[in-house]
């Protein structure tokens, strides 16, 4: 019965592959479509207009799991065949502009963001479709469409950064593999075996902690090797401004140890030397800073006695969607989260709706919310502190990557977060 079970399974499983494969090739070609979009307004307000589309190099995502319906994210984008108008693919993500929308800048004047959107090459055309989450709702609103023409002599092919490719890990085929791309930011030409040794750095130290060490045979790592014209990164504070490839500034929303860029287009650009699923930046500098926007790009520095647990701090943001667990340190953000909504983040919860998060996995004993004592210091629990916010907001663990940089690890709720992903990309 278990060998008839097995079998059956195994055929289901194939069945849907490959249909799931014939849509793929029945939609798109191999390539990548990237689109360049400004994203513009204040605290109250924003929209979006196109800037360029773009024919980039092969699609490394998977070709099986077309449609996201994680839930989460800020934002996210649809492509709608246009004859039929079927679904053929969607992505959540998360944008600095959101950020920058709870600041108390947003409050004073309006200001605009470059963002940029990847997806497969429709081989017909179709319909673009953006979403934003909305903070009283928590559901998604659509608040732009772009009608694409596939065929449109305007979607660029030009490659303007091209840079030798250097493989730190290859495992396998992209569209099975979860794809890493390191890009180097204030790393000079003299210093770009450097910039090749922290990637060593980078993965060796990644693969060290759960759920990344049992599946290393399904990353492929590769670095772009891109000099800057100066080393380091720019410094507003201390009035240090640098000559680099993709302007990455301390002090992004005047906090000090948040690294970040607002060129995307160039980001994008020298990522697109290679196929990707997911972008990381290694800052040449040894001041403590990182920073990182889901599914997006990511910001670490890789000189500081800390710089390990900052970028897989960062990772846990970046790949995941995981929240800050900290509730103590200062930030930026204004009421970052609706209190009257359950957080979409894995690892937060306002007990809105506690169910839908990590409360099976706790045992029935544990008071909820959970007291911050030695009794529970190994256990799952909802502990009040995190989001920025000492009230209100509950995390999974009294520690956690995603908390301080004295964690041995990400907690178990954040391992399955991440665990979840990783099958998103290589099924």
């Amino acid at each position: 019965m278990k060998t008839l079970f097995s079998t059956t399974l195994f055929i289901v499983i194939n069945f849907y592959c490959s249909l799931a494969g014939s849509i793929y090739d029945n939609s798109f070609t191999n390539k990548t479509l990237r689109i360049d979009l400004v994203h513009s307004g204040n605290f109250k307000t924003h929209s979006y207009s196109i800037q360029s589309l773009k024919e980039e190099s092969d699609w490394a995502g998977s070709r099986v799991n077309l449609i996201d319906n994680s839930g989460i994210g800020d934002y996210k984008y649809s492509l709608i065949d246009l004859k039929s108008s079927k679904e053929l693919f969607s992505r959540s993500y998360c944008s600095l502009f959101y950020e920058w929308q709870s600041t108390q800048e947003a409050k004073e004047t309006n200001k605009s963001f470059f963002e940029t959107i990847i997806m497969p090459f429709p081989k017909n055309n179709a319909i673009l479709i953006i979403y934003s989450r909305n903070k009283n709702t928590g559901n998604f609103d659509s608040i732009f469409s772009y009608r694409i023409n596939a065929s449109s002599y305007f979607i660029s092919q030009e490659r303007k950064c091209i840079y030798p490719v250097k493989d730190i890990l290859n495992s396998g085929n992209p569209a099975t593999s979860v794809d890493i791309v390191l890009l180097p930011e204030g790393y000079t030409e003299s210093e770009m075996e450097k910039f090749a040794a922290d990637c060593e750095k980078f993965s060796k130290e990644l693969f060290a902690f759960a759920p990344f060490t049992q599946h290393k045979a399904q990353f492929n790592i590769k670095a772009v090797m891109a000099p800057s014209a100066e080393s380091g990164a720019d410094i507003p504070s201390q009035r240090i401004w640098k000559n680099t490839l993709l302007d990455c500034s301390f002090s992004t929303f005047d906090s000090e140890r948040y690294i970040m860029t607002e060129n995307v287009p160039k980001v994008r650009d020298i990522a697109a030397n290679t196929s990707y699923d997911i972008i990381y930046i290694l800052v040449n500098t040894d001041k403590y800073g990182g920073g990182a926007i889901y599914n997006y790009y990511s910001v670490s520095v890789m000189n500081n006695k800390f710089s390990k647990e900052i970028f897989l701090h960062e990772l846990g943001h970046l790949f995941s969607g995981l929240g800050d667990e900290y509730y103590t340190s200062e930030t930026s953000y204004n009421e970052y989260y609706n209190l009257k909504l359950e957080p979409w983040e894995a690892n937060l919860t306002t007990l809105v709706d506690f169910e839908s998060k990590w409360k099976s996995k706790m045992y029935k004993s544990t008071p909820i919310p959970t007291p911050r004592t030695p009794e529970y210091k190994t256990m799952l629990g909802a502990f009040e502190g995190g989001g920025y916010s000492s009230k209100g907001i509950y995390s999974p663990q009294q520690d956690c990557m995603m908390k301080s940089l004295s964690a041995d690890g990400f907690c178990p709720v954040c391992i399955d977060a991440i665990e979840k992903m990783i099958q998103y990309y290589i099924n």
